[in-house]
């Protein structure tokens, strides 16, 4: 039987990613002097969902989400002054070549959306993290920006196909990605 508490409450806990998603996003902007500094958010984005394909499981979305999160929290720790965007590329360099290591040992075809797809969208959002520490902190800025909301269209593809990650990491990442943007440009616009 169903008590009218727990039947008002399916619905918001149905959708537990999107309130989670919000909790961190508060914590990431709460936490956030320039936008440039979220570059390790966005390549690790894309390190979640290239280790995703690398496994070859969706069920591998979250411990890859927390391995990412581990590693950044790590690199934090050992060394402030260590940039944790190149901890984050370096695990995804290892799931990748994993994922191509696995796909020749078992010679089998990866589906296009999994690791060939993947590979790609980690270089692009990759090489969007790196130039961002490049270049000045307004541009830098503005780029995390936009590759987080390219993100957010990344998870809305896989969250309506239902390829590659759990559902419940692309509705997580999308409204992390988008709320993150949406400060990283407010505080970019109005920094002096």
């Amino acid at each position: 039987m169903t008590t009218p508490t727990t039947s008002r409450l399916g619905p918001v806990l149905r959708h537990w990613p999107v309130l989670v998603g919000v909790g961190v996003a508060v914590l990431v902007i709460l936490d956030m002097a320039a936008g440039v500094e979220l570059a390790k958010l966005l390549a690790a984005s894309a390190v979640v969902y290239l280790g995703a394909a690398a496994l070859g499981k969706r069920s591998a979305t979250w411990p890859v989400f927390f391995a990412t999160l581990a590693v950044i929290l790590a690199a934090d720790i050992i060394d402030e002054d260590f940039e944790a965007t190149w901890a984050v590329l370096g695990l995804g360099v290892l799931l990748g070549g994993y994922g191509l290591v696995r796909r020749v040992r078992e010679g089998t075809r990866s589906d296009p959306a999994g690791l060939p797809l993947q590979s790609l969208a980690m270089l692009v959002f990759g090489a969007a993290a790196t130039i961002a520490l490049f270049v000045n902190a307004t541009v830098g800025s503005f780029l995390v920006a936009l590759g987080l909301l390219g993100h957010a269209a990344w998870d809305v593809y896989h969250y309506r196909t239902n390829k590659v990650v759990s559902r419940s990491l692309a509705e997580f990442c999308l409204i992390l990605d988008t709320a993150v943007a949406a400060a990283i440009i407010l505080l970019t616009f109005t920094s002096p």
